[in-house]
């Protein structure tokens, strides 16, 4: 916890939410009637209402990105290395808003709620959505803070794709999209990973197909093995190495099936972690968004021509040592942007960190963050 609250934080916060009546129409052809949404926001909105940000999270993340809730807090916000006074996302400069997605468990309506129409969690039967689903309902929470246009959309990892989504759906809302340590669409492998964590899940015992809820159990040891294998592909090979090497947690070997090294011991406890904080069918849900997301594939599988009516600059940011989202997959955005003459900055930041990179308080990546963030604001002060 702080003893003191930092003076570049955005301080003491306390989420909102919007009970929305609905209906909000779902691309899989639900309709969720009444539905809320959980929000935080930081920093002053001026007069004109240009300089606001949205920031949409990743898939284990919610609507607190920066600050805290209260002196007990053992962390900040998920964020906060970039949001607050000073920080890339500068909120002497910024109005900042961030959500929890639709299908969360921080707040906003997802399948630990309850559905109207049979008094009990929604649980397996909670709609499926994708990304265009969360855009949508950002767009009419943005309706509802009478803010008409962004002067940035920004995320990292399935929040950058957010981003991106954003810039084809609402062009005429968004002035920057900012995409950072993201890809166009999942590979084979993504898929992959996302299935054995999933399977982990549905095949634990205490699931009981989605219903665990009134059966007043949670599917603990599916959820732990999913965060586990999770937790490895958002790390680098290097970063592992210079956390734990081959250290011993007992300083020798053991034998049976005692954890023997500080890498076994660090990945259970943040299994055991994720157990507290996270929903077990709301990382079904979102890892099945995450695998769906695909712009192009409504445009002949053409990214260039998915991109052709966004209207925003755009700010793309890839690390080397994200093997999950790497370069290469950053780079295909830009082409598609170039193709349309799209203006674009590239940022290729040398990182040790993995994926997790994007979180990182990295020297070169907070100055190309800065840097742009800078000509943001710039855009929507007075002269």
């Amino acid at each position: 916890m702080p003893e003191v609250i930092p003076e570049d934080s955005v301080g003491l916060v306390t989420p909102s939410s919007i009970d929305f009546q609905g209906p909000l129409a779902l691309d899989c052809g639900s309709t969720l009637t009444d539905y809320s949404i959980t929000y935080e926001t930081y920093g002053e909105l001026n007069a004109a209402r240009s300089n606001a940000v949205l920031i949409c999270h990743a898939l284990s993340s919610h609507h607190h990105a920066a600050g805290y809730h209260s002196m007990d807090d053992r962390k900040p916000g998920w964020w906060d290395t970039c949001i607050g006074p000073g920080k890339a996302i500068d909120t002497n400069r910024f109005h900042v808003v961030c959500s929890n997605n639709i299908g969360g468990c921080h707040g906003s309506t997802g399948p630990a709620s309850i559905n109207p129409a049979t008094g009990q969690p929604y649980g397996k039967t909670f709609p499926d959505i994708v990304v265009k689903d969360w855009v949508r309902s950002q767009a009419l929470l943005a309706d509802a803070l009478n803010i008409d246009r962004w002067a940035a959309v920004v995320g990292g990892s399935l929040g950058g794709m957010q981003a991106l989504q954003w810039s084809i759906d609402y062009p005429e809302r968004v002035a920057h999209a900012a995409v950072i340590a993201a890809a166009p669409r999942l590979s084979a492998q993504n898929i992959a990973f996302n299935e054995v964590a999933r399977h982990a899940i549905l095949s634990d015992p205490d699931f009981h197909d989605g219903n665990y809820y009134q059966h007043n159990v949670v599917p603990e040891r599916g959820l732990r093995l999913a965060r586990m294998l999770g937790h490895i592909t958002y790390l680098s090979d290097d970063s592992m190495h210079s956390k734990f090497g081959r250290e011993l947690q007992a300083g020798s070997p053991t034998t049976g099936y005692d954890m023997e090294f500080q890498v076994e011991s660090y990945l259970r406890y943040q299994g055991k972690k994720f157990v507290s904080e996270f929903d077990a069918n709301t990382y079904v849900l979102m890892t099945k968004t995450l695998d769906h997301f695909d712009p192009a594939a409504a445009y002949n599988n053409d990214l260039s021509a998915a991109l052709a009516q966004a209207s925003a600059h755009f700010l793309v940011i890839a690390f080397t040592s994200d093997w999950r989202f790497s370069p290469a997959r950053s780079r295909e955005i830009v082409r598609a942007l170039l193709d349309n003459n799209k203006e674009v900055v590239y940022g290729h930041v040398e990182a040790n960190e993995g994926h997790d990179a994007f979180l990182m308080k990295i020297p070169y990546y907070m100055d190309i963050f800065s840097a742009y963030m800078n000509r943001v604001a710039s855009e929507v002060e007075p002269a």
